[in-house]
């Protein structure tokens, strides 16, 4: 399956920001050895944003998120935010899979 992967990433520091972001790189690598394709929305958006100068930096992260997550064929969950519950709710009107560990994710 092609598994989106949400977690928080936003933070009051440049330091807890990277640590949300390894977070969720580490999450879409078990899901990776596991057979399955992870995408991580953050990781598209971010090198966008480098080169812009917009001035909501987190509505576009999140929204350039939910679009590549569009593809996805369900969701793993590894931690909240409000961004987290946007991403969900996309899923759940979808009705597809939202898994909060990777142990309930299927084997492949």
């Amino acid at each position: 399956m092609i598994i989106g992967v949400a977690g928080p990433y936003s933070a009051p520091t440049e330091k807890q920001r990277q640590a949300n972001l390894e977070a969720l790189n580490i999450a879409a690598a078990r899901l990776l050895e596991r057979g399955h394709l992870p995408i991580v929305g953050v990781n598209a958006a971010l090198p966008i944003i480098t080169y812009t100068e917009v001035d909501h930096d987190y509505e576009v992260i999140l929204s350039i998120s939910i679009a590549i997550m569009q593809s996805c064929e369900a969701l793993l969950v590894i931690g909240d935010s409000p961004g987290v519950q946007k991403e969900k709710a996309v899923f759940t009107a979808k009705g597809l899979p939202v898994y909060y560990s990777l142990d309930e994710v299927p084997a492949v």
